[in-house]
């Protein structure tokens, strides 16, 4: 890279941490926990990053967790109480809410026009340091990730070598342009350079039903179901080697009426192959109830196809008709 290529690239850095940094916030909660020994205040510290110039706040579930109101520091130095509007474990989001207008904030960019080796910056009140937000920079190491060791964020996620320290949970993760297209939730303290972030659309689809409903609202098919294994497969004398087994299906519920039972393996659902639960998972976080779906499962090594119309999460078919 040329001198003159480095001094551009410089500037176009500056122009996005310029752009975005004024739309970063401190977000500081406290809560009551019982103990053996009593109740005792909890605290937790994050960043968030301003989404509305009339004072919405995104921020990670585990931030704000347990927590009606939280303080918010803004990046002109003055604080306002926030209030949780909602969150979301499944996803690690949460919206809060404070009585400004006129704030300067970000743009959600389109999280799925992300490229591997895209240069990223981080943003956040890293360690919880006092004066302005810390700024890392790194690459998109990786789309689509799990949590290597979580079950609960079961969305994929942007994988970054971006320097993400506690504190900055909850801010964003932005290109060049200063657009967000993610909102950092985690580190692995024993891997070198691997972070990580909530994708922005996730964040945007999340975000929408919390302000609607104040929780999310899931699309619910009604099974219990394990990703198939060789070990599993070879017990229960099966000869294929991934999907979801079917373990039990409930009564009423949009797959019994589809026709799915147990023994049953799902291969294919919406738009993509299933493999594991977490592909169920994610393909069913990407649809809302009254949305229909298609599925392709394997009885008896017969390959069968039916639709299935979802419900939200704990309604029974007999309560939404056709």
């Amino acid at each position: 890279m040329s001198a003159e290529q480095l001094k551009n690239l410089q500037e176009e850095i500056l122009e996005a941490v310029s752009k975005i940094r004024e739309a970063v916030v401190s977000v500081e909660s406290a809560r009551i926990a019982n103990s053996r020994y009593g109740l005792i205040p909890l605290k937790g510290a994050g960043s968030g990053i301003i989404v509305s110039g009339s004072g919405y706040i995104v921020t990670n579930y585990h931030v704000i967790r347990d927590s009606e109101n939280v303080t918010v520091r803004l990046s002109d130095g003055s604080e306002a109480e926030g209030s949780v509007i909602g969150g979301d474990e499944a996803t690690d989001v949460a919206v809060v809410k404070v009585d400004r207008h006129n704030l300067p904030h970000a743009s959600l960019a389109d999280s799925d026009k992300i490229k591997v080796g895209q240069v990223v910056l981080a943003v956040g009140n890293a360690l919880g340091l006092p004066g302005d937000p810390t700024v890392s920079m790194g690459v998109v190491g990786a789309v689509g990730r799990p949590m290597p060791w979580s079950d609960f964020i079961f969305e994929g996620l942007i994988q970054t070598d971006a320097a993400i320290n506690p504190g900055n949970s909850g801010g964003p993760l932005a290109d060049l342009e200063g657009n967000v297209i993610g909102i950092n939730t985690a580190m692995i303290p024993f891997a070198q350079g691997m972070g990580f972030a909530i994708p922005s659309n996730t964040v945007r689809r999340v975000m929408e039903q919390l302000l609607e409903n104040g929780r999310v609202v899931r699309a619910f098919i009604g099974i219990s179901g394990v990703t198939l294994e060789e070990e599993f497969s070879r017990r229960m004398g099966i000869s294929q080697k991934s999907g979801v087994y079917v373990l039990r299906v409930s009564q009423w519920s949009p797959a019994h009426q589809a026709g799915v039972r147990r023994g049953d393996i799902i291969v294919h659902a919406g738009n993509r192959d299933i493999r594991t639960i977490r592909d169920l998972l994610e393909e069913l976080s990407t649809h809302k109830p009254g949305d229909r779906i298609n599925l392709a499962i394997t009885r008896a090594g017969q390959i069968r196809d039916t639709s299935v119309r979802l419900v939200a999460e704990g309604k029974q078919m007999e309560q939404i008709p056709e």
